[in-house]
């Protein structure tokens, strides 16, 4: 067993009555001495708040930036991705539960510095890194030291997160940041009560914080559930805020569901569901919506939001064909897609390669 890391915490404050409040996020847990906040990861030890997984990851893999999803940051490039242990939301329906639910450190197989993870990103010729598998909130400082360190050899740093976070952190956070992909789980605080343990205010917010204070890019993914949240009032709802707070551009996936963790009895979300829902987003006014764990060639396509010509079709995580400008234009009528992009799609496909890697 690896033991853990007694890194020093950000964002907290001692109580009048003795305990230390954790301001990392909304759930405030408040802490006596050796006692774990709902993350299971940050802990009391003495007078401050430690995090017990800094430099220790559940594993390293390198895919395609497609799978996280992002498909408008550097196209058919590759990225180093890793998580560590832990959540601070209870999904029932988590597809990463054995990770992000496990209190097993036994899951913490890999040690890596934030210079070590840097170096390899450039050894394997990754675009980016990213922070996945389990939330990157709760393992923030050693998101954002391995950020630091990947900024130093160009390698771009990539948040896969809930967004449940208070403001300081999130600014802190984000300003190290250069892509996320925004789970938005549902548009009703019902669910996000009922079935995540949490609300959905504080992930609007972390929204329109990415939109109005920063430059990073970020795209959303919405896991629909049959019965829980794909009714087309809810998918409606959520598209025309989204039009509304965010704008057309920001890229929005719906992804099918697979019965697993606490919800093994709700059935797996029908392929014409996700369909339905990329119908209406896209009747609300959204650019760019995608479906996920389905095959689905239109669904996969990025078109030209004024002329409608296919530019990056995928199959999967495969580009079978990229026809957008250098400078991200459609070249058929000039118009500029939102993103970022670089002289040329990369062409890292399907593949998934796990690596080992030492401190």
């Amino acid at each position: 067993m690896m033991q853990e890391s007694s890194y020093p915490g950000r964002w907290w404050h001692a109580l009048q009555d003795g305990r230390i409040q954790c301001d990392l996020c909304p759930r405030d847990c408040k802490l006596h001495e050796g006692q774990r906040g709902a993350c299971f990861v940050r802990a009391r030890q003495g007078d401050q708040i430690i995090l017990t997984t800094y430099g220790r990851s559940s594993g390293f893999c390198i895919d395609p930036i497609e799978k996280k999803p992002l498909n408008h940051f550097y196209p058919g490039s590759s990225v180093l991705s890793f998580g560590t242990a832990g959540c601070n939301l209870a999904c029932k329906f988590c597809q990463n539960w054995d990770i992000s639910k496990s209190r097993d450190m036994d899951r913490l197989m890999d040690q890596a510095s934030p210079e070590t993870i840097a170096s390899e990103a450039l050894k394997y010729g990754c675009k980016s890194v990213a922070f996945t598998y389990n939330d990157p909130v709760i393992f923030a400082e050693y998101a954002m030291d391995v950020a630091d360190a990947c900024h130093a050899h160009g390698v771009q740093a990539v948040a896969v997160t809930a967004g449940y976070m208070h403001d300081q952190p999130r600014r802190d956070f984000y300003a190290k940041m250069d892509a996320a992909n925004v789970d938005l789980k549902a548009f009703t605080d019902d669910f996000y009560f009922k079935l995540t343990g949490s609300h959905l205010q504080p992930v609007l917010d972390t929204l329109i914080y990415l939109k109005q204070e920063t430059q990073v890019w970020f795209e959303i993914t919405t896991l629909l559930i049959p019965g829980h949240n794909d009714s087309d009032a809810e998918i409606s709802a959520m598209c025309d805020w989204i039009l509304k707070e965010l704008g057309p551009d920001v890229p929005l996936h719906f992804s099918a569901f697979h019965p697993d963790h606490k919800m093994p009895d709700v059935p797996a979300t029908p392929p014409a569901t996700l369909i339905r829902a990329r119908n209406i987003a896209l009747k609300a006014g959204l650019h760019y919506v995608y479906t996920g764990n389905v095959h689905h060639a239109e669904g996969d396509t990025t078109f030209c939001p004024d002329c409608q010509a296919p530019l990056i079709v995928r199959d999967w995580y495969q580009i079978k064909q990229y026809k957008l400008t250098p400078d991200g234009h459609c070249p058929n009528c000039g118009t500029a897609v939102a993103g970022r992009f670089g002289t040329q799609s990369g062409k890292f496909g399907r593949k998934r390669i796990p690596i080992s890697m030492a401190a």
